[in-house]
């Protein structure tokens, strides 16, 4: 017998980088500052709260949208931090991580043949999950220079035609650390207002802001939040990846569509973990305090690759920073970041992987969500460079 050809639905897709970068720091026992997560635990506080749950009995399906009192709490924390008051019954929903909850709007908002604007470097999630929809991924590169890298509105605005059904932001952005302002998001409202558009706005490092600057959430914004789903994520901020718990929160007439997809893509999502998180967030200092515990560690990072031949690049927020190494060598990005994690043992990604198409800039990411040990470590290996 022969297995029959499977048409793929992705042809042009592999194993994401993230994956190989890390296998390959395994295989050469290298600091993994590539992929994004902590090499630190979670509050115990947190813990004991998932276990409690547990042994409370909170372990059969929870409602399809997320345990009440989590998405309460959800709307609690979004009306106190950006204004704006979202009905938690209606409008707040609870997903099994950020990467679901984007796919589950794209599924839900775009259908075959619609545009969707793209600006890259990109999470590379954002364009296997269009084409799945059938959508038409149009993307617009972010202008880089010395002063980091921005979002050319202009060029925004220029991609729109009558058939964009949607625009995709990320704030902080991941891979870059950028922030947008409140220019940004006026400029994204002037070319979005009296239009169709909506907007996908993925937030989950919104707790990770640094140098005194705040966080410009599209839910601020009046003419952008009633067109928008918002995501945002449990496991960026409470140091819990492994959790995939996330959130979006939208508009109740997109909620409702976008619970159309979510009750068949996961349903619900793992109930005593909702449970504890719903207990932890009453405490808002976790999540205030986030941008001070990760503005230190990127601190002690810059400061120790200013000793280097990588040429640092602002980082915003995130708990990502992005270097030049021209200086160093002239490898395409990919080949580079091979290079390092193999013969330096430390792994980065190429910025080159967040591209539909290549796109060299001589820059590679590191992540700085690490103990100081392990980035202590990682730095005195950079500066044999």
């Amino acid at each position: 017998m022969t297995t029959p050809v499977l048409d793929s639905r992705l042809p042009a897709v592999g194993t994401t980088v993230f994956t190989v970068m890390s296998a390959l720091a395994a295989e050469h026992g290298a600091v993994n500052l590539g992929q994004g997560f902590p090499d630190f635990e979670c509050d115990p506080k947190l813990l004991d709260l998932v276990n409690d749950a547990m042994r409370s009995g909170h372990n059969q399906y929870p409602a399809m949208a997320g345990v009440p009192a989590l998405r309460a709490a959800i709307a609690s924390k979004i009306s106190q931090l950006y204004g704006h008051d979202y009905d938690p019954l209606t409008e707040i929903t609870v997903t099994a991580g950020a990467t679901q909850a984007l796919t589950t709007a794209i599924l839900c908002a775009v259908h075959p043949g619609d545009e969707v604007i793209v600006i890259e470097p990109a999470y590379d999630s954002y364009l296997p999950a269009i084409t799945l929809a059938g959508g038409v991924p149009v993307t617009v590169p972010m202008q880089v220079d010395d002063r980091g890298y921005s979002v050319p509105w202009d060029r925004v605005a220029a991609a729109v035609t009558p058939r964009t059904r949607l625009i995709m932001v990320n704030t902080p952005h991941n891979p870059t650390g950028t922030i947008l302002r409140r220019a940004d998001l006026e400029a994204l409202a002037a070319i979005v207002e009296d239009t169709d558009i909506l907007i996908l706005s993925d937030e989950v490092y919104e707790h990770m802001v640094y140098d005194g600057e705040r966080h410009e959430s599209v839910s601020r914004h009046p003419v952008l939040a009633e067109r928008a789903f918002v995501v945002s994520s449990f496991g960026k901020t409470y140091h819990v990846t492994g959790w995939k718990v996330g959130y979006v929160a939208a508009p109740v007439a997109l909620t409702a569509e976008f619970r159309k997809v979510h009750q068949y893509n996961v349903f619900s999502v793992n109930t005593p973990m909702q449970h504890g998180i719903a207990s932890y967030i009453v405490d808002p200092r976790p999540y205030l305090d986030l941008s001070a515990f990760y503005q230190t560690k990127r601190d002690l990072f810059r400061t120790g690759l200013a000793g280097t031949r990588f040429t640092l690049l602002p980082a915003d927020g995130t708990y990502f920073q992005c270097v030049r190494y021209d200086g160093i060598s002239a490898m395409p990005e990919a080949e580079f970041a091979q290079w390092l994690t193999s013969e330096i043992k430390v792994a980065a990604i190429p910025v080159s992987a967040f591209y539909s198409q290549p796109r060299e800039s001589g820059i590679v990411r590191f992540c700085f969500a690490k103990r100081d040990e392990t980035l202590r470590l990682a730095l005195e290996r950079l500066a044999s460079l």
